[in-house]
């Protein structure tokens, strides 16, 4: 392995206490106050000097090898707490586990739950900000809900079978949310001291389109030097540099009923009008560019001996660019009938701008990129359809590096799991892009 070092001034960590402070939101922020937390300039060099010494990236993954068995048994405690999206006693169970966990890693000097009406509890917290509260911080992205009903975890329970550990939500993304922890503890434990501060924020109802996370998610990263999101990689742990916008909307059509038998012609179909419009935006999808739409879910009529007056459609869409999504919504808007006795209505909205392959994304993925060149592997990218918060940070301007988490298989599925031996090279290229950016 080609050897790649930090540079770090010699230090002397100290011991840290712990304060309530006020939080407008009603909840306790717990402040860590580090007394004397070392904050030594930290970047990719090979020089040599006598004021400094030299840490080996490799020393990372080691690290993080010595902790692969701690790691799963946190994420076990994550997963074994179930948070389906709106359920707000599971997601306050796991914001409570984490905090604890967060008072034992001392360079994090902040701890703040955050009341999200319905859902339960964001989380932020805040490490390395001892005498740098200047620069802007590195804000890492995860979110704590998952897909899985209650009652998921007896049907699947927690097992590990060869170098799969299995268990609903832990590839998208509890595990993720373990290894941001462990992250920062393996960069006190090592000595590193990011140059920024480094913010971990954890929303709550990401998988509901992020209705009262998305505020968070923007304000941090509208302050941010980068953002890095812990969803799951893409296939062979690629990163993602491209994410589609989305968009949810309702298609309704009102015909007028009649008797199927005695006089058809008086009625005018709402769900003949619904199938031609479904042929009309399913068509979309050969325009080119990056826009698909789906309709989902059809609902029409009420018996077969009744031409029916009412039907309703759930449409999804998605884009590449900004201009995509904005020429995709105005179709939609101004959709006409077929037959012009059925009136139609439409509601719904872009839900989610596209995370483009910006100039600052690409120069982001090629750090990270030679970061991993360095532990010996190859760090792909892709662009995939899947949104998440990291369009909403991009659409701000931030740098987002997405796709950063553990690799595994079967997101929001039954054999849903991580593939342990990642982990530590895993937990080394997030620590390392925490020390370097």
């Amino acid at each position: 392995m080609r050897a790649v070092f930090f540079l770090l001034t010699r230090t002397q960590l100290r011991r840290s206490t712990s304060v309530a402070c006020y939080n407008p939101f009603g909840e306790t922020i717990t402040r860590v106050e580090n007394k004397a937390f070392p904050n030594p300039r930290l970047h990719l060099d090979t020089r040599m000097s006598s004021d400094i010494f030299r840490l080996d990236l490799e020393s990372l993954e080691e690290y993080f090898k010595r902790r692969q068995g701690d790691i799963l048994s946190f994420t076990r405690s994550l997963v074994e707490i179930e948070s389906p999206s709106g359920d707000e006693a599971g997601s306050k169970a796991v914001v409570s586990l984490l905090a604890t966990e967060a008072r034992t890693i001392y360079p994090i000097t902040t701890i703040e739950p955050i009341s999200s009406q319905e859902f339960g509890q964001h989380l932020r917290l805040r490490a390395f900000d001892q005498g740098n509260n200047d620069e802007r911080p590195i804000v890492i992205v995860g979110h704590t809900d998952t897909v899985h009903p209650r009652g998921s975890l007896a049907e699947r329970p927690w097992r590990i079978e060869g170098n799969r550990a299995y268990g609903p939500g832990i590839f998208d993304m509890k595990a993720n949310c373990a290894l941001a922890m462990e992250s920062i503890r393996a960069c006190a434990a090592l000595s590193i001291a990011p140059q920024r501060p480094v913010v971990l924020l954890f929303t709550c109802d990401e998988e509901r389109g992020s209705a009262r996370g998305r505020a968070l998610v923007e304000a941090e990263a509208e302050q941010s030097q980068a953002v890095l999101v812990l969803e799951p990689p893409a296939s062979g742990g690629r990163v993602k540099t491209g994410r589609k916008g989305t968009g949810m909307f309702t298609l309704e059509a009102r015909g007028r009923a009649a008797h199927a038998g005695l006089e058809p012609e008086k009625g005018a179909s709402a769900v003949l009008e619904m199938a031609r419009q479904i042929q009309r935006l399913h068509e979309l999808n050969n325009s080119g560019g990056g826009i698909s739409v789906n309709v989902g879910v059809v609902h029409g009529g009420t018996v077969s001996n009744v031409v029916p007056a009412e039907a309703c459609a759930e449409i999804d869409v998605r884009f590449g660019t900004d201009d995509e999504g904005k020429h995709i919504e105005q179709l939609l808007l101004g959709l006409q009938p077929f037959d012009s006795r059925v009136a139609l209505s439409m509601r719904g909205e872009i839900n989610r701008p596209p995370l483009e392959r910006s100039d600052r994304v690409v120069s982001l993925y090629e750090h990270a990129r030679a970061i991993a060149a360095t532990f010996g592997y190859e760090l792909g990218e892709a662009q995939v359809g899947g949104a998440s918060d990291g369009n909403f940070a991009a659409a701000v301007g931030a740098s987002v590096l997405d796709g950063l988490g553990i690799d595994g298989d079967g997101a929001h599925a039954v054999h849903e799991h991580i593939l342990i031996d990642d982990i530590p090279r895993r937990g080394a290229l997030l620590a390392a892009l925490m020390a370097t950016l």
